[in-house]
């Protein structure tokens, strides 16, 4: 390709990039197909909201609403469409999915975009077992669209036709980690930070005096395990730990893990699924202490959507998954940078 410090509308530029773009709009009309052929609905989520989402380490883009009086309300650009798709069980849907524009700040790389495509599809009264046939059913759909027979990333490579791996966290420590993660869990999933900081300094790797459990978790996952993801087909992390759980609920047959799982190819993180949370107590206490650790890591932090929660409570039982479109986009089109596949990418602003 040309190289990058020309603009994306260059001539030469966009000639390199238009084979890709036109493999992503085949994709979108694949997709919505698929979707429509199984009786899910379209929504359209509205990219302003009163709360971005509420995980303590993704940062939103601020604004503001203007009344006629001039009163001035703070509002959000969404990170995800999920709280909306939400609200819309709780109205009724029973199968939704959404193409949603997303915006997340503090995010530009290979693998990252400040605003970007989100792929998110709900199925009520379905395990999230459902959502793992789903993610290999669209996986061979983006090959065979894109006319690919393997997806590469960073002399990474793996088959998409393949049926996935199936692997749990503790699974994933232990192979990769040597690490006994449910040593550091109690029988309802407390956190034992002292025992992950002895097992993440015996992995050498870095143990800061600050480190919480999480931070500890989240480094042993990115620095051991996550290269060894979707190396040849397709991986499933799944059965996080429940303090990890996010929105997810716990798994009946073991409290320290929750109903959640991870798709990984190429070492790349595709999509995000949870059988869901619908206690709105529980939500609300996950989200404050989300919050807190927001406040403490970054100074800031985000309101909580009592809407979402009140919907919450008559939602029924379901499952939900996001899935980085772009990501499976630049994977199917054998492209080297997420900005290859986004039609106009953002400007570049200054670190």
């Amino acid at each position: 390709m040309t190289a990058p410090s020309s603009p994306w509308w260059a001539t030469d530029r966009h000639a390199d990039r238009r084979p890709a773009l036109i493999q992503r709009n085949r994709l979108t009309a694949a997709f919505r197909s698929w979707f429509a052929e199984r009786d899910f609905v379209e929504m359209e989520a509205a990219c302003l909201q009163v709360s971005p989402g509420n995980e303590a380490h993704l940062s939103a883009f601020a604004t503001e609403a203007v009344g006629i009086d001039g009163a001035r309300t703070p509002l959000y650009l969404h990170t995800s469409p999920e709280f909306a798709c939400k609200k819309l069980l709780a109205a009724g849907e029973t199968r939704l999915f959404s193409l949603a524009r997303v915006f997340r700040n503090r995010e530009r790389g290979p693998l990252h975009h400040p605003e970007f495509t989100m792929l998110e599809w709900y199925r009520a009264g379905a395990p999230y077992t459902d959502l793992m046939a789903d993610c290999t059913d669209l996986l061979r759909l983006a090959a065979v669209t894109t006319g690919s027979r393997r997806f590469t990333y960073r002399g990474r490579d793996a088959d998409p036709f393949a049926e996935p791996e199936r692997l749990t966290l503790a699974e994933a420590f232990d192979r990769f980690a040597g690490i006994d993660l449910f040593a550091t869990l109690s029988r309802t999933g407390e956190t034992d930070r002292e025992a992950l900081a002895r097992a993440t300094a015996a992995a050498d790797l870095r143990v800061a005096p600050d480190d919480t459990w999480a931070d500890l978790f989240s480094r042993i996952l990115v620095a051991r395990i996550e290269p060894h993801l979707g190396i040849g087909r397709p991986t499933i992390l799944c059965e996080y730990p429940v303090s990890e759980a996010a929105l997810a609920r716990p798994a009946p047959h073991d409290g320290r893990v929750a109903e959640r799982f991870e798709l990984y190819v190429c070492g790349v993180e595709l999509a995000n699924a949870f059988g869901e949370l619908t206690d709105p107590a529980e939500q609300r206490r996950r989200f404050e202490d989300e919050m807190a650790e927001k406040l403490r890591v970054y100074g800031e932090c985000y309101p909580i959507d009592a809407d979402f929660l009140a919907a919450l409570a008559v939602m029924p039982d379901a499952s939900g998954i996001a899935l980085g479109f772009d990501r499976l986009a630049m994977l199917a089109c054998g492209a080297g940078r997420i900005d290859d596949v986004i039609w106009t990418p953002v400007a570049e602003t200054q670190a």
